[in-house]
Formats: structure tokens, sequence, C-alpha cells
């Protein structure tokens, strides 16, 4: 990395160590280099000055020249406002200030000439902009042809003066500093290809645009640059684990076929089929197989994954599935096991609260390769399970494993790595599948079985709760079973939702001859399992929870999910809740409960909701709404770790990028070429640590 962008920010002027540890608190800016990626959020326009006259209440932000022609101070002590008549050839307006009167009063001069800028508001025929920004009109800003940038701050920076005025003033230092330091980082080719203006030139004008236009320019090339290294590392990690990593060949599909024609309960759906297609293709590659199979819920990942095992069992070797937790690990093993024991397969199940006896005897059953598929938690990565031959790990719900317990894993098998098969029930947008894993194949499972009826979804306010009442007693009458699901376990007295127990006794009272499960998270687990299986066992009519049963288990005969204070969940979490119905042939349905008052965000959602079943769709809606950071519980990985990108509004760019650095490395790998040399220069000089290569350096 080149020094001067490493160079610490305290020996700017006017900085030093007090103000440079406060921006770094503050914003995680430490060095010359983040304070030129620390990019305007906003900018203000000021490429128009304003006559008097044309200023109306309802323009955003106005600039205006003219002169302070009268200043009084009005009002009783606390109901003080200092008012100032601004005048310019053809009218005036008033400027107020509420705060700060004597320091304003002492700075302001009749009869000077002034730039104003602010917000105009209208009070019947009078104009007037409160708390304006007001300078002495100079011959810089006389000229009126920029756009200000407006950047980040904090309130404990604006106390010691270090607002986005004093941060842009750093920052201009910085870049005149800096231009001699600053590389061309892509080839001539793909800025000649794609129209990209030169590094230097998209730094300055990033952050001083004279013009819209030239912003769109600086804003296209910095964005496509970032996307682009992005996709160039995770392109370059997948050739290099083709070419580093062998995969066991498995094309024996006598087994598979077997089951296919004798045992198979259903037929599979296209998307299902189509799938099996991609992973037995990669099997049989020679290559190590890393996929993502992403399917809703309910779309039948699980016999997919079910089907993959029995060509790596039909050919010698093992499989594993992991899951996040028990209830969902013992539920894929009773799924499982129901197959294996047609097809006389060894299959076990190894969780945290396996007894001592019985993992011995799985182990032995591992190592002898008698046990054929082992189904579990995080269990499965502790050091004393050994495989006999492990062909394919399995991972459900990945997002909730760190990369280092998938590595783990993979060196179960130490001759050859197993074939890798990810799946998630949490759709992610195609945007985000390529920059969260643009190092693996994809498979989506888009397609629905037959049979299932669509979740009917519908919006209820919390007024119409006895209307709710008896639509889930009708129900029940049917025998049917209903979850109902709260946010929170205690009250809080911050949020004025319904805590778990109040709404567990207001359904005892309203449904007095029912039987009701109740499942929280500060329960042991024996209890939660213990209640569950009661209302699996249709021992119990209703479950209250709270979001535990998110995932968990799979009930056919449950037919109506009630979401009490709907507003507070998040869209994937609303989707994942909804999923638990649906289960069966009949007719479900997910009642969205609400407060009347919602904000823009919350209506969204529930409007999302009540319009679709199709969890790409609801993913797309929630990736706009949250950002990327926190749909797949990525906050924390570093993956996205973007500085002026945005994921969901630049999914052309990202494609746009993502194709050019796939077609540079389709033409040269190990970026040897002298045309890619300032790449290559680029990412010699990057950290090893760095996930986001478009950093500067």
């Amino acid at each position: 990395m080149s020094s001067f962008f490493n160079t610490s920010i305290e020996f700017l002027k006017g900085v030093g160590p007090q103000k440079a540890a406060l921006i770094g608190a503050e914003l995680s800016l430490f060095t010359y280099g983040d304070l030129v990626q620390h990019y305007p959020f906003r900018y203000e326009d000021r490429t128009k000055f304003y006559k008097a006259t044309e200023v109306t209440g309802d323009l955003p932000f106005v600039q205006i020249k003219g002169r302070i022609t009268k200043l009084d101070t009005i009002g009783e002590l606390r109901k003080k406002r200092l008012v100032a008549r601004f005048s310019d050839d053809t009218g005036h307006i008033e400027l107020v200030w509420f705060k700060g009167i004597p320091w304003v009063s002492k700075k302001l001069k009749l009869g000077v000439d002034y730039v104003v800028y602010g917000k105009p508001a209208a009070f019947g025929r009078k104009v007037n902009i409160a708390h304006p920004e007001i300078e002495v009109l100079t011959t810089q800003n006389d000229k009126a042809a920029f756009l200000q940038p407006v950047y980040h701050t904090s309130e404990k920076m604006k106390a010691k003066f270090l607002d986005s005025r004093a941060m842009s003033k750093l920052i201009r230092q910085v870049m005149v500093l800096a231009e001699r330091h600053i590389n061309e980082t892509l080839p001539q080719k793909l800025t000649d290809q794609f129209s990209l203006i030169e590094k230097k030139f998209a730094l300055w004008h990033i952050h001083f645009p004279s013009n819209t236009e030239l912003l769109q320019k600086a804003q296209f090339r910095l964005k496509f640059e970032e996307l682009f290294f992005i996709q160039l590392r995770l392109l370059k990690l997948k050739i290099s684990r083709i070419d580093k990593f062998r995969g066991q060949i498995f094309n024996d599909s006598a087994l598979l076929t077997s089951f296919y024609n004798d045992h198979l309960p259903f037929d599979l759906t296209n998307a299902q089929k189509r799938v099996i297609k991609e992973i037995y293709f990669d099997m049989k590659s020679g290559k190590q197989m890393n996929r993502l199979l992403q399917g809703d819920v309910g779309s039948g990942k699980t016999i997919v994954g079910f089907i993959c095992m029995l060509l790596v069992v039909g050919s010698g070797s093992q499989a594993s599935m992991m899951a996040p937790t028990e209830i969902l690990a013992a539920q894929h093993y009773e799924g499982l096991k129901e197959y294996a024991d047609k097809l006389g397969l060894g299959i076990a199940k190894l969780t945290g609260s396996t007894k001592t006896k019985e993992r011995r005897i799985i182990h032995e059953g591992l190592r002898s390769g008698e046990i054929k598929i082992l189904v579990g938690t995080h269990a499965l990565i502790e050091d004393t399970v050994q495989f006999k031959n492990l062909g394919l790990a399995i991972i459900d719900e990945q997002h909730r494993f760190g990369v280092a317990q998938r590595a783990k894993l993979w060196n179960k098998n130490t001759s050859v790595y197993p074939h890798i098969l990810v799946m998630t029930a949490t759709p992610i947008p195609r945007t985000l599948a390529m920059t969260l894993y643009g190092d693996l194949d994809v498979s989506v499972i888009d397609e629905m079985p037959a049979g299932r009826k669509p979740i009917k979804t519908m919006h209820q306010y919390d007024a119409k709760r006895l209307e709710v009442f008896g639509f889930m007693k009708r129900e029940i009458a049917k025998g049917r079973q209903i979850y109902v699901v709260y946010p929170l376990i205690e009250e809080s007295s911050k949020l004025d939702l319904k805590d778990l127990m109040d709404g567990y006794e207001s359904i005892a009272r309203a449904f007095p001859e029912n039987h009701i499960s109740i499942v929280h998270g500060k329960m042991k687990p024996k209890d939660k399992d213990f209640e569950m299986q009661r209302f699996v066992n249709h021992e119990t009519q209703l479950m209250v929870a709270t979001t535990v049963i998110e995932v968990g288990v799979n009930v056919p005969n449950a037919s109506v999910m009630v979401i009490e204070n709907a507003e507070r969940f998040g869209l994937a979490q609303l989707h994942q809740l909804r999923g638990r119905v649906g289960r069966g042939a009949d007719q479900s349905y997910c009642v969205l409960m609400t407060d009347y008052k919602l904000s823009k965000e919350a209506r969204t959602r529930i409007e999302t909701m009540v319009k679709t079943n199709n969890g790409f769709e609801i993913a797309d809606v929630d990736l706009k709404l949250r950002g990327p950071g926190d749909i797949t519980g990525t906050q924390q990985s570093g993956v996205l770790d973007l500085l002026i990108a945005d994921i969901a509004a630049d999914s052309k760019i990202l494609q746009i990028a993502r194709n050019a650095a796939s077609d540079l490395l389709d033409e040269d790998p190990e970026l040897t070429n002298p045309e890619n040399a300032n790449i290559q220069r680029h990412i010699q000089s990057l950290r090893k640590t760095t996930v986001n290569w478009g950093r500067i350096s």
C-alpha cells in the first residue's frame, strides 16, 4: 500500500491528534486513503441563483444573492427569534433564526453582499428561510457553478466544529496532496470499452463536481471499479479452487434410479430435475463442487439433497447434512430416514444432546463406512467425527455458519475435499448472491411442488381482533392447527408491544376449550422440544410462540399463521414465518396483525407480503428497504465492505462489471499480460486481508 494513503489524518493542517481520534471513533476514518474514499452522501445544487421573487415555499433548496436591509429581534425571552429582511433587485424574503441569536446577530452586517442557501417555507404571503447557510459574497461563490458535497458527520463532531463543510475542507486539502499519488487501476481496454473517466479525475469530481454530468461520470467510474474488483476477486477464487482441488467422481446412478422408480412418492418439479442435473454434472466432472442451492420454503430442497446423496452413496462414499438447530436437524433426519430405510442405507443423527454411548456407536459406524448418511448440527464438525470417505457435505441455512465452520467440513476428508452443497430458504436477490457467493455456482428451485395451494395473506388491524378469533375458531373446528407469533418475550418499556405471556393469557381466555403450546427462546431445549412435540402430535391446537419457530418443525396440519405486531418484523422473517404453514393440501392463511399507526417502510413490508408469495420478489423489496448488510446476516463478514456502490440500486453496473471481470480472466487468468499491469500492481499493493479490492492503494 502507498505510504501516502497510509498517512494518519492527524498530520493534516487543522486536525491534530485529538480531532483525528474523534474522526476515527465516529466515522472509522484514520488515514488519507480513508478520507479520499469518504464519499458525499448527497449534493446541494449550487449551480443556480434564484431571484427573491422566484422563491416559493414549495421549492426544495434555493441559493440567493442579496443584502440584509433590516435586522430585528422579535418576541419574548423564551420565544425570541432573529428576523432579517434579505433583499435583491427584485424584492425580498425573510431569514429567521431561533437559536444562537447573539452569535448570529454579531456576525451579520447591514448593506454587505451575502450568498444565502436554505429551504424556503411560505407563511401567508411571506416566504422565509429558517437557519440558512450564509456567507459573504466572494469571487469564488459568485460563480455558482458547482454542487456542494454533503458528508456524514456526527453530533460529537459538530460540537467540535467538524461539520460537513469542515470535512469538505479537509478532503479538498488531501485531494490536492493526493493527486500525484493516485494511479490508474484499470487497463486502457476497459476504460475505452465502457467510456470510463480517469481514476484521478473521478475521485476529484466525486467530491467537487462542477456539474451534474461530471458527477454522474465520476459515480459510474467508481461504482464500476469497486464492483469489478469485488467480482474479479471472487472469480479468481473460483478459478483457483477449480484448478487446485480435485473432486471425487460420482457417476454411478443405479441407486438413484432405483429410488426414483420404486420409492419416490411424488413427481419432481421441472426446477428440481434441472437442479439435480446441474449437481450431477458437477459430481462427475472431476472438479470439486461448490454450489449454492436457493429455494423458497417448501420448494423441495431436502429431497434434492437426498437424491444427490444417493449418487455419492451409490458410488461407495458417505454424505452428511448439517443444519443450524437441533429441531431442524431432527426434521431433516426424520424425513430422510423414511427414504434411507426403504433402500437399506445406514443413517444416523448427531447433535449436541446425543448421549455418549450413542456417539461412540455413530463414530464407529462412520469410520467403518457402515453409516452412509449423517445428519446433525455443528456437532458434525467436531474433531472426533471422522468419516471413512466423505464425498458430499450439505449445509442447510448456511448463513448461520461461519467460514471457519465450513472449512472444518471440507477437511473431513484428508485425501480429497468433499463436494459442497449449500442450501438456503432465504431467497437472496440475484445481485446480492453474485456479490456474496460469486465464487459459488448457483442453482435455484423457482417452482413449488404440484398440489400446493398458495398461502392467502391478510392484513388486519388490532381493532378487528374478535373477527380474527372467530376465523381461528372456525379453522380449529375443521381440525386445523394455528400458530400465533409474538415479537417479544418480556414487556419492553420502550416499545408498546404485546408481550408473549399476555398474548398467551388472552388466547387462553378466547379459546377455553382448546389446548395451547407455548414456546420461546428462553426455555430449556428439552422443554421447547416437549411443547413442539405436543403440537406435532396434535395434542394442542394452538402454538403461541416467539420467532423460534421460524425454522422448525414441519406440521402439515397447521394451516393458520397469525403474526402479532407484524410491523416489527423484517420482510425475510415474515416470509420465513409464513412458510411454517401451507405444508399440507388444505388452504392455508397468514394473518398480519398491526396497529393503525404504521411507518411508510412498515406499510411497504405488509403490502408486499399481502401481494406476493414469491420469495425472490420479497427479497428484492427487502434489499431496497434494508440494504444488503442484514439480509443474510452478513454484516459481520466483511464481504459487503462497499464504499460507493449500492447492490440494490446498481444491479446493472454489477452485471456489467461481473461480465467484464469474467471476460478478462478468460483471456488472462493469471493477470500476467502487460495490458493488465495496472490491475496486478493495484492488487499487489493491497493488504492481504482486504476483501474489497476496489479500495485505494
